[in-house]
């Protein structure tokens, strides 16, 4: 059987090499906005760096320096009597960037899981879905990294993480299909089959619209 920690090293979202460097960030942007041929002399444009560096910093990369483990935070002793059923959590709204064109995507995750002998604060789930999603991933992947965290870290059966998201990449560039939205499926356990758990999620899902 493969060990978690093994499972872990093949995580799809690899650690940063390094810890970020807020002024270098800043010093890149401002070439970049002179090699694209703009003034920083223009007053809405001089404090851009340092503005774009701390956002990027603060609110889209700040997840690398997050663990699942930290995100999740403190676990609780499953309620009795509650021992396989289904917890879900839907439309929790998140932001992430696309690795192939650094632009955003916004959407909602949809989690689930049921617990083994743990479970966590429904505010926790939102916390682990930004953890990833505040990173540079593919929305694939951060649906299969909430999925597979929840499962290693709560020892839950059977875990899940549907996300629907709009991509700039999409959207604004390419074929521009502005009303295109994207979708992502994630499934751990016994969740993987489709069977009787998978379609009360879908269920559930379906109801929420």
């Amino acid at each position: 059987m493969t060990s978690s920690r093994a499972r872990r090293k093949a995580t799809a979202v690899p650690a940063p090499a390094s810890a970020p460097d807020t002024a270098a960030m800043a010093r890149a942007v401002a070439d970049f906005l002179r090699a694209a041929g703009l003034s920083l002399q223009d007053v809405h444009l001089a404090d851009t760096p340092s503005r774009v560096a701390e956002a990027w910093t603060s609110e889209f990369l700040d997840g690398y320096g997050r663990t699942p483990e930290a995100a999740l935070g403190e676990t609780f002793p499953v309620p009795p009597g509650s021992s396989g059923e289904l917890v879900v959590v839907t439309d929790l709204r998140f932001h992430s960037m696309c690795p192939h064109h650094l632009l955003p995507l916004t959407g909602r995750a949809h989690v689930a899981y049921v617990p083994g002998k743990r479970v966590v604060g429904f505010g926790r789930l939102s916390a682990l879905v930004d953890c990833f999603a505040h990173r540079l991933i593919l929305q694939e992947d951060l649906a299969r990294e909430v999925a597979r965290s929840l499962a290693q870290v709560l020892g839950s059966p059977a875990t899940a993480c549907i996300i629907e998201a709009e991509q700039a990449c999409l959207r604004l560039r390419g074929d521009k299909q502005r009303d295109a939205v994207t979708h992502a499926e994630a499934y751990e356990g016994t969740l993987r089959r489709d069977g009787p758990l998978r379609r009360e999620l879908w269920a559930r899902l379906g109801a929420r619209r």
